[in-house]
């Protein structure tokens, strides 16, 4: 232990070597057939490396992606940016429901966390939902099954657990932004 954070050093992925920095909890998230355990602090310059890229014509969509874990949001930009989407994240659902408020365009997707600090997932989708109805959701949760929104007068369109693979996350995107 350094300074009450702990590094580890995983192989993952055809060779490529990971180092995370451990600190406060594990998380585990999985990339492909691998499974990462981190919770912040590590370095994207071969994390590119783990999703599998397929440009698409997707510069003009803009997807909205708001966790309170850094670790998560790079995650999520690591996998959706090579696919071309423009990603906005935000760590605090508060700056997000600014930045959408104020936003024009408004983004086409929205992936939000359910359990995050000052405001569940929940609460936020409903924010958005006050602002714009027809608003794109994906609601992402470790924490909670889809039984949280039963009955709830605002519900995502979709709902992932984690841990997810990239590639269900990319088609659980996907589908989102064909459907009208």
């Amino acid at each position: 232990m350094d300074g009450g954070k702990k590094r580890r050093k995983t192989q993952v992925y055809q060779g490529i070597n990971w180092t995370a920095e451990m600190q406060r909890h594990r998380l585990p998230i999985c990339a492909n057939k691998l499974l990462l355990t981190a919770s912040s602090g590590f370095t994207t310059g071969t994390a590119k490396a783990m999703t599998k890229s397929t440009p698409a014509n997707n510069s003009e969509v803009l997807i909205y992606v708001v966790d309170d874990e850094p670790m998560l949001l790079e995650l999520a930009s690591v996998i959706l940016e090579p696919h071309g989407y423009q990603i906005k994240t935000f760590r605090d659902p508060e700056t997000a429901l600014a930045q959408f408020t104020a936003a024009k365009p408004r983004p086409d997707l929205l992936i939000t966390d359910y359990a995050m600090h000052t405001m569940n997932g929940m609460q936020l989708i409903q924010r958005f939902r006050d602002l714009e109805p027809a608003q794109k959701i994906l609601l992402v949760s470790g924490t909670v099954g889809e039984d949280i929104f039963q009955g709830a007068e605002q519900r995502p369109d979709r709902f992932l657990a984690k841990p997810y693979k990239p590639d269900q996350f990319i088609r659980d995107v996907e589908e989102l932004l064909a459907a009208k």
